[in-house]
């Protein structure tokens, strides 16, 4: 693995782990957007979400076969969601960011801390 993809992995695991800490305090999806404070986590987490996707083209671009080593994650929808909180904001719905965050992060986690 070049040291630019070892980069761009270094940096999604430090989004996911800010992810999963801001995520902490959210019990249900309404959590999100029933306070002030649940947009802000909202907000700061779609972010880090974006930057995750921004990360993973950065990979796709440096090498394009690299990904395809590894099935078991939806690379693809990754960069989807990338997009739609970059063109779509206004869209973006806050339970499929709850879901992303309860249900795919931790594997997403658990991969990155042994890319091979």
């Amino acid at each position: 693995m070049s040291e630019e993809i070892t980069e761009r992995f270094e940096f999604i695991l430090e989004s996911i782990l800010l992810i999963e800490n801001r995520f902490l305090k959210i019990k249900f999806p309404d959590d999100l957007i029933n306070s002030q404070d649940g947009i802000t986590i909202l907000d700061s987490i779609a972010m880090r979400l974006q930057a995750i996707g921004d990360n993973v083209k950065s990979v796709v671009k440096l090498d394009r076969q690299f990904l395809n080593k590894f099935p078991e994650i939806e690379w693809e929808k990754i960069m989807k969601m990338r997009d739609v909180i970059s063109h779509h904001y206004e869209g973006l719905d806050h339970e499929i960011v709850f879901n992303i965050c309860k249900n795919k992060i931790p594997g997403i986690k658990d991969f990155n801390r042994n890319p091979s």
